[in-house]
């Protein structure tokens, strides 16, 4: 995908960087300021989340299973002059931190190449501090259900909802990435178990990409029937240990 040079392996430009908590943060999510706090970018590699954290003052730390994406946030942190750090690994073992190491973590959608999301959702909330932010986006589990469409474009849900293990190839592929293993998540698992991880959920969004003026056959026209994404802001909830309220994140307030 970074040698394609895929719309996933975007860099962050200069009129980006120069208000990058404006980039990031379209919904008003972030504190106003993330001067002198810890960043993970889980499976954010890319030179993108990285760059406009670390501009905007934040002590950034990626983690992607792909050397390729990590070394563009290695390439454009060095050309800018600021301060990265990358591990090469996968989103569901985050051994090589500590307990309550981060006051943010972000994510992409990436959680649909794990096969068990709660396996991620633990890690990030051990890796969080008390009140700490997890913002994550994901594909909606009726998008990849998604197998083909009818001849005036009905979309077809051919994959069970029930579905276990990797998904099928399909005709449809709007919304796969072409050469990988991808696995579907139930709503009651991309939602119920960050709460049973230990978060609140703060707020949840459907990110718009229809098109009215889409042509049948194009992902935005598909998207006017099935919404691909779900997007959710949501916080680590205090540990019931009274001793790891020393570790709270200076950017909550209970």
């Amino acid at each position: 995908m970074v040698a394609r040079g895929t719309p996933f392996a975007k860099v962050a430009t200069d009129e980006e960087c120069a208000k990058p908590l404006e980039v990031l943060d379209s919904r008003g999510w972030l504190p106003k300021s993330v001067v002198g706090l810890d960043v993970l970018c889980l499976a954010a590699g890319g030179g993108w989340q990285s760059i406009l954290y670390a501009a905007a003052g934040a002590r950034v730390t990626v983690v992607d299973i792909s050397g390729a994406m990590l070394r563009q946030d290695e390439r454009e942190a060095a050309k800018r002059n600021l301060s990265v750090t990358t591990y090469e690994g996968s989103m569901d073992d985050l051994s090589k931190f500590r307990d309550e190491s981060f006051d943010i973590v972000h994510q992409p959608v990436s959680t649909c190449y794990v096969p068990i999301i709660a396996a991620v959702y633990h890690e990030v909330a051990r890796v969080l501090r008390d009140g700490g932010l997890y913002i994550s986006q994901h594909k909606q589990p009726a998008s990849l259900q998604v197998t083909n469409h009818t001849d005036d474009f009905q979309y077809i849900l051919g994959v069970d909802y029930y579905h276990k293990g990797p998904l099928p190839a399909t005709l449809d592929i709007a919304y796969r990435e072409e050469g990988t293993i991808e696995y579907m998540h139930r709503l009651e698992q991309i939602v119920g178990d960050l709460c049973r991880a230990g978060f609140v959920l703060e707020d949840f969004r459907e990110p718009y990409r229809a098109d009215p003026a889409a042509a049948p056959g194009h992902y935005k026209h598909r998207s006017r029937f099935v919404p691909p994404y779900l997007r959710m802001k949501a916080r680590r909830l205090p540990r019931r240990d009274k001793n790891a309220q020393d570790a709270k994140s200076p950017i909550w307030t209970p």
